[in-house]
């Protein structure tokens, strides 16, 4: 595919392309900069469920990179638009989540260990570095009795500078084995998430990230054009890819200078 050319709309992850954990990944504000300087727009859509809009807007600006609230998206919002106004939420998760679903006018319900698993419509479940055996028990519980579980996403790991960990997707899993149920999942790269994008950006030219399942699939969902970056959980010595990106580079950086080359 050739270089960009043109005023185009850029999709970028979080983790994995702009940061390992609380590291950022060097060069990579930068190239978010070069990026606007030759007057492209630049969003961010991370899988990662746990922080709130701020939280991901003074992370970002730490880095040197501003972005408007607008344009910093997550799979906790994603998450909220399956949700109906007025219902009542169990949240396996974080603060992101809670103030998502406050946002679309739910009621949100943190689990944070034992008590009862009944008068809930729906529990949300994303990555939780404090999930227990009490909160699996519970969310167990409130989807036996009824209510209808939500993944904000399937990931099975999370990149760090010393490694992966469990993802969101990876707790998900035991709530739904625990409870029976099969979970809808809302973020990259499914449709709740592309309608998100949709409503919230319009057209996407280039989404940019470390993980083909979720957002090489999300890139093809969108109609947009592939930036895979090797400096989250895909490894340099990766098999054939399929679908192969429509550019692979080590990093945000090196991506970038050859989009702009």
């Amino acid at each position: 595919m050739a270089a960009v050319s043109g005023p185009l709309s850029f999709l970028v992850d979080l983790d994995g392309v702009l940061w390992r954990a609380e590291q950022p990944v060097e060069g990579a504000a930068d190239a978010l900069a070069r990026l606007r300087r030759a007057g492209h727009r630049v969003a961010c859509f991370t899988n990662n469920s746990f922080p709130t809009v701020a939280e991901n807007q003074a992370k970002l600006e730490a880095m040197g990179v501003e972005v408007d609230a607008e344009l910093v998206l997550s799979s906790a919002q994603a998450a909220a638009t399956l949700g109906v106004a007025g219902e009542r939420a169990l949240v396996v998760g974080g603060p992101g989540i809670v103030e998502a679903l406050e946002a679309a006018g739910l009621a949100a319900v943190t689990c944070g260990g034992p008590g009862p698993g009944d008068g809930f419509d729906l529990v949300v479940v994303g990555i939780d570095p404090a999930f227990d055996y009490p909160r699996l028990a519970r969310a167990m519980a409130a989807v036996r009795n009824g209510a209808r579980l939500i993944g904000t996403n399937s990931d099975a790991t999370y990149p760090t500078p010393a490694g992966e960990l469990p993802g969101g997707g990876s707790l998900l899993a035991a709530v739904a084995v625990a409870s029976g149920a099969r979970a809808v999942v809302a973020g990259k790269p499914e449709e709740a998430a592309a309608t998100l994008v949709r409503r919230r950006l319009g057209r996407v030219d280039w989404m940019i990230g470390d993980r083909l399942s979720t957002d090489g699939a999300f890139a093809r969902r969108l109609g947009a054009a592939f930036g895979l970056v090797l400096s989250g959980v895909t490894p340099a010595d990766h098999e054939p890819l399929d679908p192969a990106p429509d550019r692979e580079a080590g990093d945000l950086a090196r991506l970038v200078d050859e989009l702009l080359r």
